[in-house]
């Protein structure tokens, strides 16, 4: 990362929320307001938004939606994420909460029809990347494909305030791979917890192996015959299915996004704040936040 340079946050909205929601629904106790909206997701939000806040320092900062299950994804293979459960019925009237909260500090909403939070992550960290700094706060381990000079991706680990920053280097240490052969691996093991096969029979250490040693999917095919006949005859017989989950894996940085930057920066006004945070019977944000309650 520049040093003097201006830093741009990009919080994987979604992550944060059922990671707010589940850590604390945990207990069996859900946070309520008097009137009985539950708030426990979006007090924790911000617990850990304002925490990466205080840590990183960014000037600007922008948040990624999902808008519904429907996707380009989907579209291309219909199973896609099709094993998630509905969200728990306690969080599903937070989103909308957390997105006026959002605003309340001035900060911007992203989204875009038929695409994740993740395509808008990535396309807003290939429009600045060149401009400034980019940190990317999530919880998910896809999202390090996006790593790159300037691209930084924080994710978030158990507990508060713990995080592991990956750059190219860190990522090269920790895994010995690149950013772009993140999504190699993925395409060869699947994903779960999308619901995406790969090639069946093929898990995280033979698909890490292979990319280690052969850089990518095409360099896996070239040498087909250098493979053991069970791996090789597995890849043969999945080979549509490598193709589509490695598109699936693919984090679209290309998505048409309006988000000036100037919309961007970090500016809180803290008379819009502390009404907010009032409404929703959370002073104790604001003191945090250091915030003044009028």
């Amino acid at each position: 990362m520049t040093s003097g340079r201006e830093t741009l946050l990009l919080v994987d909205g979604m992550a944060l929320m059922f990671r707010a929601y589940y850590a604390s629904a945990a207990s069996g106790y859900i946070r309520r307001t008097k009137a009985g909206l539950p708030t426990n997701a979006i007090y924790g939000f911000m617990r850990y938004f304002w925490d990466a806040v205080e840590k990183f320092s960014p000037t600007h900062v922008a948040c990624c939606w999902d808008l519904g299950s429907k996707t380009f994804r989907t579209e291309q293979f219909a199973a896609y994420k099709g094993n998630r459960s509905d969200a728990p019925d306690e969080l599903i009237p937070q989103f909308a909460v957390i997105r006026e909260v959002m605003d309340s500090l001035g900060i911007p909403n992203v989204s875009a029809p038929g695409y994740e939070a993740d395509d808008c992550i990535g396309t807003l960290a290939s429009i600045y990347c060149e401009d400034m700094d980019v940190l990317v706060l999530t919880g998910d381990h896809d999202m390090l494909q996006l790593v790159n000079e300037c691209t930084s991706v924080i994710i978030m680990k158990k507990g508060h305030g713990n995080y592991m920053v990956y750059t190219p280097e860190s990522l090269m240490e920790e895994r010995q791979l690149t950013p772009r052969q993140i999504i190699d691996v993925k395409g060869l093991m699947g994903d779960p917890s999308d619901n995406y096969p790969g090639v069946r029979g093929i898990g995280e250490k033979t698909a890490i192996k292979l990319v280690q040693e052969y850089h990518d999917v095409e360099g896996i095919l070239a040498n087909l015959d250098n493979l053991s006949k069970g791996v090789r005859t597995k890849i043969e017989t999945d080979l549509e299915m490598l193709h589509l989950s490695r598109e699936l894996a693919t984090i679209k940085c290309d998505v048409e996004l309006a988000c000036p930057i100037e919309d961007c920066l970090l500016e809180l006004n803290h008379a819009v704040i502390a009404s907010k945070f009032e409404e929703l019977e959370m002073k104790s944000i604001c003191s945090w936040m250091g915030v003044a309650i009028s």
